[in-house]
């Protein structure tokens, strides 16, 4: 599937409070279990609203046929200003696994590049083996540990 059949609309709150909060409680269940607390939707929501006013093209519903399939959550950052950064990838599970991780990843590497970012890090839990081997097909490179946050590596693609 290409990108270009799929549409990006910027998240809006408070109308998408609800399943971006739905979203981000299953992308932190699936990197660190279930049974793992520690996700605050107040908190995550307080956060979002702020990174929407700072970057609003960067926080996107991912819609296909009408519905919403996937959430993207990712910045420009100012210091270097040639790297970007990818808060979440997520698509729904009944999705997952088939080409729109591929038509995903393509969004946002041609909308990095078209800003002159020429790399791209995220985070992302060594336990949520499908996420790992889907960065790693994709050609990123783990950097280990982030420092001061061992449950997470950080990894990064360049451009």
């Amino acid at each position: 599937m290409d990108a270009r059949e799929l549409e990006f609309r910027t998240i809006e709150l408070p109308r998408d409070a609800a399943l971006c909060v739905a979203f981000r409680r299953d992308a932190h269940a699936a990197s660190f279990g279930p049974e793992q607390s520690g996700f605050d939707a107040a908190e995550y929501l307080s956060w979002l609203a702020g990174r929407l006013v700072e970057f609003p093209e960067g926080h996107l519903h991912v819609w296909r046929d009408e519905k919403i399939v996937g959430q993207l959550e990712m910045i420009q950052r100012k210091d270097p200003p040639d790297a970007g950064y990818v808060n979440l990838f997520y698509l729904v599970p009944e999705v997952r696994g088939g080409e729109l991780g591929q038509a995903l990843h393509d969004y946002v590497t041609r909308f990095f590049r078209e800003r002159g970012v020429r790399r791209l890090r995220l985070s992302v839990s060594p336990s949520n083996e499908r996420a790992v081997r889907y960065y790693a097909k994709h050609g990123w490179t783990s950097l280990g540990p982030r420092p001061g946050d061992e449950k997470v590596h950080r990894w990064e693609l360049l451009l």
